[in-house]
């Protein structure tokens, strides 16, 4: 005696169903495979661009190129410190002042120049024109916007100006 008949199934019965559940089975995995294929043939279309480059090496080339910009960035910000630490002793700041040193006729050539740095240090030029002695041109140094030479007031006006930063010329 079989299990079967012990159960009471008839062997017939047994067969057919498996047959079609193999066949369920058969056209599921065909299903899936088909699926399966679409899903490859999209995956392959999506992972190549127009040019048949890979989207993995376009990836890549975008990141060595990230890599390089933020390298020359780096080397940006090292030069920019550079230059701003430079710039802070360069003179900056101007004051000019034109005059009439000798009262004569023939104009205002004789003039004070201040050029002075971020911390208000440079010097400080002074020319007097006179149409019968000629240019006499002195120089003075300034620290911390004063000098320790008497001034003349126009040589004050222009240190003054220079401090200031108004970096404009003035007639007297």
């Amino acid at each position: 005696m079989s299990l079967f008949e012990m159960i009471g199934l008839d062997m017939g019965y047994v067969l057919i169903g498996s047959i079609v559940f193999s066949l369920l089975l058969l056209i599921l995995v065909i299903v899936l495979f088909c699926k399966n294929n679409k899903l490859n043939k999209r995956y392959d279309a999506f992972m190549k661009d127009t040019e048949g480059v890979s989207l993995e090496q376009a990836f890549t080339k975008k990141f060595d190129a990230m890599d390089g910009l933020i390298a020359k960035a780096k080397k940006t910000d090292q030069r920019l410190a550079t230059i701003e630490e430079t710039l802070l002793t360069a003179y900056q700041k101007i004051g000019i002042v034109k005059y009439d040193a000798f009262h004569e006729m023939g104009g205002k050539l004789s003039f004070s120049l201040a050029l002075l740095d971020d911390k208000n240090n440079g010097f400080l030029i002074n020319c007097m024109h006179s149409t019968r002695e000629g240019c006499y041109t002195y120089i003075k140094e300034v620290e911390n916007g004063e000098c320790s030479v008497i001034l003349a007031e126009e040589e004050k006006q222009a240190i003054d100006m220079a401090v200031g930063n108004h970096s404009n010329i003035q007639h007297i």
